[in-house]
């Protein structure tokens, strides 16, 4: 049962994402018949314990409060502590008090870039995972067992649950919620929190380069002419004949360079190129669409939707500053109608 939740913060945390953990497991609602919890902040090294937004709290508990808890939670830190020149994110007795916990049979789970700490401490070795979308490459490389899907909210491998970049750890929490206690305890806690109980999409829509950079420069010239004609139509053999090679060797070495294939490849640099244009300029759908070498809205909205999780329109409002005029939609018309926005924009950071 989820009943006893503790979360461990040190020097450095960040606010929002210790302040999401706090908003989930540490309001009473039970007016509402929802269940509370026994709840606490734990300092994983002696306090106070300085915010990365420059104030310090002083936790009430140490980490033999861990004992006791059936969920254990990492927060985040800020990038001054993650990248401490001298290696010591996280200090020895923490890492041990996590080992410990998931040796009992706790579940333990991190927000944001607090699955570096799980890391450090094993827990991510042959496991699936996830963090920030900014740091899920040095997660990789700091722990080569680790199996890092950068794309994605939240990964439940069971006792092990880890969460994406900042408000994805109310989706990791709610997750959390809904499969232990169900559907109308994780509505009720998501409804007081103002918040979608799910969100459909992963972080990708929030990732600046998410196509793949060839790892070598044997079609370095096609590639590149790629990328300067995405509006044109174009087929396998005419970049193959480009390539001075058959379709077959295209395709192969293609997928050798790029771990991907033309097609995708193309269709990936057409989304980014979407993306741009949604963010940049206040172009019609249609216009993007042909531009982006969709040739009509359409099949941008496909595209974009299998891509990113949610629509252009969608993307356009969450990612573009307000111009100041109440209820402009990306088609460049009126409504106060939000529907068209799922529930996959404008809440991850």
């Amino acid at each position: 049962m989820l009943r006893n939740v503790a979360v461990v913060i040190v020097d450095g945390f960040t606010p929002f994402e210790l302040g999401v953990v706090c908003e989930v497991f540490g309001i009473d609602r039970t007016d509402d018949g929802l269940p509370s919890y026994d709840f606490a902040v734990v300092g994983g090294e002696p306090g106070p314990l300085e915010s990365s937004s420059g104030f310090t709290v002083q936790p009430r508990f140490g980490l033999d409060r861990l004992a006791s808890a059936d969920l254990v939670v990492v927060s985040a830190v800020g990038d001054s502590r993650l990248y401490h020149p001298d290696g010591a994110e996280f200090p020895a007795p923490m890492i041990e008090a996590l080992r410990a916990s998931l040796a009992r049979g706790t579940r333990v789970l991190s927000v944001c870039n607090g699955a570096f700490a799980l890391g450090a401490a094993g827990l991510l070795d042959g496991r699936r995972c996830t963090t920030h979308w900014r740091h899920a490459a040095e997660l990789a490389k700091r722990y080569p067992e680790a199996i890092v899907n950068p794309d994605v909210l939240y990964v439940d491998e069971g006792l092990v649950v880890t969460s994406a970049g900042t408000a994805a750890g109310i989706d990791a929490c709610l997750h959390l919620v809904r499969r232990e206690q169900g559907v109308r305890v994780a509505n009720g806690i998501a409804r007081r929190m103002v918040v979608p109980p799910h969100r459909d999409g992963g972080q990708a829509q929030y990732v600046d380069r998410p196509v793949a950079v060839p790892s070598c420069d044997t079609l370095g010239e096609v590639i590149g002419w790629m990328q300067r004609h995405l509006a044109e139509p174009v087929t396998i053999r005419q970049l193959a004949e480009r390539a001075h090679m058959s379709e077959r060797t295209f395709a192969r070495r293609f997928v050798q360079e790029t771990g991907t294939t033309p097609l995708r490849w193309l269709t990936g640099q057409r989304i980014l190129l979407a993306q741009e244009l949604l963010e940049e300029t206040d172009a019609s759908i249609d216009l993007i669409a042909d531009r982006a070498g969709f040739g009509n809205a359409a099949t941008l909205r496909h595209h974009f939707r299998i891509w990113r999780g949610t629509t252009p329109q969608a993307y356009r409002r969450a990612f573009c500053p307000d111009d100041g005029t109440p209820g402009r939609d990306a088609w460049g018309g009126y409504s106060s109608d939000s529907s068209s926005g799922r529930n996959t924009v404008g809440m991850a950071g």
